[in-house]
């Protein structure tokens, strides 16, 4: 996207005052085309992992563990924000960890252009650490452009700042995902390095942009607290490399010795951080009542991104051996499909944002709760819809393409009432204590809906089969349905938040 640089009144000092970005800081052109950049690295290759796992000149696998793969990839991702945001705080700050981070994605997408079953799991791991150390701080850098919570551009800077999210993700799977697919797999991935690589570079050159206290660490470790940080990982690192090195020489190892912790730990780390946060008892009563509100849309959200993002995965491996992946004619690569929801998305958000607007104005619209029912029932209706295609299929015949390409509309419509007020009541109910560590708290649901993904492939669940993609429509259905009954008890629980 091209910048608009025009002269700035604004205040001498504050960053970007002598040009702008669409009126905003010229900061902000930096770290949009960073994002995009490393959006484009992320779902090219998210649009040609699941694909990858089970084509027969990939690595092969069965449609479970390539499931499973794909979700304790996501969950990893996002569980690692948490620890990404605590080097930006502690010891970075947050413009030398995303520089890091961008050098660490590229690294590992280069790891992943080599044709080796061993080295790509090693990539797929670098891309899961610099993508959790570069979503956490970046970010909070945008947020350092402006003048505090109350300047009027702020809203409006990480909106553009979205933008460039869902531009890199379109532009993905069109690009990578047609050279992975119809070329050479690894010729994919060494393209979404080169994205990352463009991404890295660019915010070098333009970090002269960025506000001075970016490069700040806010809360340095002391001496004592480095030693004892580095004994503790020192000493994690080397238990585990002990355990797998007794597994792996007594003949035992299988990919599920990887999988399954990791499945775990995404379940159980969400859940005893709210259990920790909840049962500070230096939290006052009112601090107390939201985050037992916060609670059911935790538990929510994770239902929600548990169906939603299987779009990358059992819609996408349906989409793989059962759809007629063509349009009047013509073919086009299965990847293609992850671009369906950015392009929803770029075309609808105003809408929706508009709609809110206007039914506001009308003392009409809905409130947090109604909105997160809303979410939850789109997205089972998402997989209710689901259900025809599979029916198709098993008639023996190919779905056709707008069977995925309406299931994902839905989706998304889902996506929009659900995500965006799902970051904003976060920011509105997270008690003082632990408002910069919330954000990371919401990331969490998705690790806990994506690791849940996770266990039930392990399990050997059919993700494809009819009845269980009809749980799990119900499953979403019956929550958004019982949050709406109990919407009064979790508005009082809310208190002063709307």
């Amino acid at each position: 996207m091209a910048s608009s640089l025009t002269k700035d009144s604004v205040t001498p000092g504050t960053p970007g005052t002598e040009k702008t970005f669409f009126g905003h800081p010229r900061g902000l052109a930096t770290l949009f085309m960073t994002e995009m950049w490393e959006r484009f690295s992320y779902y090219g290759m998210r649009a040609l992992l699941p694909l990858y796992l089970v084509a027969p000149g990939g690595l092969g696998l069965g449609a479970g563990t390539a499931t499973a793969i794909y979700s304790v990839y996501l969950s990893l991702v996002y569980l690692l924000t948490m620890p990404g945001g605590w080097f930006g705080d502690r010891v970075w700050g947050p413009r030398k960890t995303v520089a890091i981070a961008g050098g660490v994605i590229m690294l590992g997408h280069l790891t992943l252009a080599l044709p080796s079953s061993g080295t790509f799991y090693a990539g797929l791991g670098l891309v899961a650490i610099g993508s959790g150390l570069l979503k956490a701080n970046i970010s909070t850098m945008v947020g350092q452009l402006y003048d505090g919570p109350d300047d009027p551009r702020r809203d409006g800077g990480f909106t553009v700042f979205y933008m460039g999210i869902n531009l890199g993700a379109f532009a993905a799977p069109l690009t990578i995902g047609t050279i992975g697919e119809n070329v050479n797999w690894h010729l994919g991935f060494a393209l979404a390095a080169v994205g990352m690589g463009l991404g890295v570079l660019q915010f070098l050159i333009g970090s002269r942009h960025l506000a001075p206290h970016s490069s700040v660490v806010p809360k340095p470790l002391s001496v004592e607290e480095k030693t004892s940080t580095l004994r503790k990982a020192a000493f994690w690192a080397a238990l585990a490399v002990v355990f797998y090195a007794i597994v792996g020489f007594s003949g035992h190892y299988t990919l599920n010795w990887i999988l399954v912790p990791l499945t775990l730990l995404g379940v159980i780390i969400p859940v005893l951080v709210l259990t920790n946060i909840k049962r500070d008892k230096s939290l006052d009563r009112a601090e107390q009542s939201k985050m037992s509100a916060y609670i059911w849309f935790f538990v929510a959200a994770a239902v929600f991104w548990m169906i939603y993002d299987q779009g990358g995965s059992t819609l996408s491996l349906f989409a793989d051996s059962s759809a007629n992946n063509s349009v009047f004619g013509w073919d086009f690569p299965v990847s293609w499909y992850q671009s369906v929801n950015p392009v929803i998305i770029m075309a609808l958000a105003p809408v929706f944002a508009t709609l809110w607007l206007a039914l506001n104005r009308r003392g009409k619209e809905p409130s947090t709760v109604v909105k997160f029912c809303g979410g939850l029932v789109l997205v089972g209706a998402s997989f209710f819809l689901f259900l025809a295609p599979l029916g198709i299929a098993e008639g023996g015949h190919k779905a056709a393409a707008m069977w995925l390409v309406a299931i994902y509309f839905v989706q998304t419509c889902g996506e929009l009432m659900l995500s965006p007020v799902g970051l904003s009541v976060t920011t509105k109910m997270a008690p003082v204590k632990y408002a910069s560590q919330m954000m990371g708290v919401w990331f969490l649901a998705v690790t806990a809906g994506d690791a849940t993904t996770g266990l039930l492939s392990i399990a050997g669940v059919d993700l494809n089969r009819t009845g269980i993609v009809a749980a799990e429509a119900t499953l979403a259905v019956v929550a958004g349905v019982a949050i709406w009954m109990y919407r009064k008890r979790v508005r009082e629980l809310m208190g002063d938040v709307r």
